[in-house]
């Protein structure tokens, strides 16, 4: 299972920085950056929301499912 995350995208199509999603959202940057470039292995409820009600947008545009490859 991995789970692939589009924050970027949906950034970029909302035309939100870094830095004003952080402010909005009420977290750091790095926290920010950790969960943009999937350095995260889980993420707050509370963050989840505060990222979609600022980007106004579902978790699904953000979270992306791709099942495993099997050999």
């Amino acid at each position: 299972m991995t789970i692939i995350l589009r924050l970027d995208r949906v950034m970029a199509d909302r035309k939100m920085s870094l830095n004003q999603l952080a402010e909005k959202v009420g977290i750091s940057n790095v926290n920010l950056s950790n969960i943009k470039t999937g350095k995260i292995s889980a993420i707050r409820f509370s963050t989840l929301n505060g990222i979609c009600k600022a980007l106004g947008c579902q978790p699904g545009d953000i979270l992306e499912y791709v099942e495993d490859e099997e050999d």
